[in-house]
């Protein structure tokens, strides 16, 4: 197997992690940084080059594989510069600002035949793995609705998330991994799209968003974020005929439900409870209810670079596509477009 020699271009939060991320790796060597502030670099590891841009990392550096982790913005001049140096491509989400950004990014690539993937690790969250488990093996028979809710408390925005034009706000921030892992789970069209995109205690960036998704299938999916909801949360529900699917928190605690029989609507003593007159609301009779655990999975954001290296030594195709990227990035553009207008969008694919 060929080795990786890897540079990261922007050495800030990310970056940080991406080269910490490396060490695990014997089949990675982390060759160089570059940053344009020099703060970022006096930490660098033992051993690796630094360099004050991306020209001189390129020009001078034995690598092969080029991350992405500078600001949004610059993203789209960082691949095309790593594309025509004939070097591989791994870039922090989101790509672009732009659907024509990234498609110029992605046939700058190609153009040069080198491989391009945007990192979408949370695809092997846990939480997440644990509900598409679930759904790709029907667990709970055929499913309605799909609900990704993530809530937290600290409101305000930081650092760069507090500009619109370095691609602050949640939508850019989380609302990408979210509706990437969405797309992900359920193969199917998106149909139509309604969404509720807003500023809570944030002037100039989202903080909460409410997404609807119809897929040709039949699913209705509803993904819903809020920095401001003061009930933290992680927490995951699948609806089907056979049974409800329930998660909370990122590392996957939760349960299958099922029900031992339906209720039969037949004449009878109208029954009373803290509800009121209802049956469909009522407390369950006992034993009605019964509880599975839900599947196991093993898996950890490494798994991302896993793929990659197979990728990168021919053995499987790369596992982020770029046409998946760019679909996701066309959802959002349809999501702003529906906050905006305050209706329901036709979505083609």
């Amino acid at each position: 197997m060929e080795k990786i020699k890897l540079g990261i271009v922007g050495f800030g939060f990310m970056g940080h992690c991406d080269a910490d991320m490396m060490n695990t790796f014997d089949e990675i060597d982390l060759v160089a940084v570059a940053d344009t502030n020099p703060d970022q670099l006096k930490d660098a590891p033992e051993g690796v080059e630094t360099y004050a841009n991306i020209d001189e990392m390129l020009a001078n550096a034995d690598i092969n594989v080029v991350m992405v982790s500078t600001p949004n913005p610059s993203h789209p001049e960082m691949v095309k510069k790593a594309a025509a140096a004939k070097k591989h491509v791994i870039c922090e989400k989101p790509a672009a600002m732009s659907i024509a950004e990234y498609d110029e990014m992605v046939a700058a690539c190609k153009d040069n035949g080198v491989l391009f993937t945007v990192h979408q690790q949370r695809r092997w969250d846990k939480d997440y793995r644990i509900m598409k488990e679930v759904y790709d093996k029907n667990l709970v028979g055929d499913m309605y609705i799909i609900k990704s809710q993530l809530y937290g408390v600290n409101g305000n925005m930081h650092d760069w998330h507090i500009y619109p034009e370095m691609g602050g706000g949640m939508l850019y921030d989380w609302g990408v991994h979210l509706i990437d892992q969405m797309l992900d789970m359920v193969k199917s069209e998106v149909v139509s799209l309604y969404a509720d995109v807003q500023n809570v205690i944030n002037e100039n960036v989202d903080d909460y968003f409410k997404i609807i998704l119809k897929f040709k299938n039949g699913v209705t999916a509803e993904i819903e974020l809020g920095t401001y909801y003061l009930t933290p949360k992680r927490a995951w529900f699948i609806g089907g005929k056979k049974g409800s699917a329930i998660i909370d928190g990122f590392g996957g605690e939760g349960k299958i439900v099922r029900t031992a029989h339906l209720l039969e609507n037949v004449p009878g003593k109208i029954t009373m409870t803290a509800a009121g007159p209802t049956r469909s609301f009522g407390p369950p009779e006992p034993g009605l209810l019964s509880e599975e655990p839900l599947p196991e999975v093993n898996v950890a954001h490494r798994n991302y670079f896993e793929h990659f290296l197979k990728a990168f030594n021919g053995e499987e195709e790369i596992i982020v596509k770029p046409e998946q990227v760019r679909r996701v990035l066309r959802l959002m553009d349809a999501v702003r477009e529906s906050a905006k207008t305050g209706k329901s969008i036709a979505f083609e694919e």
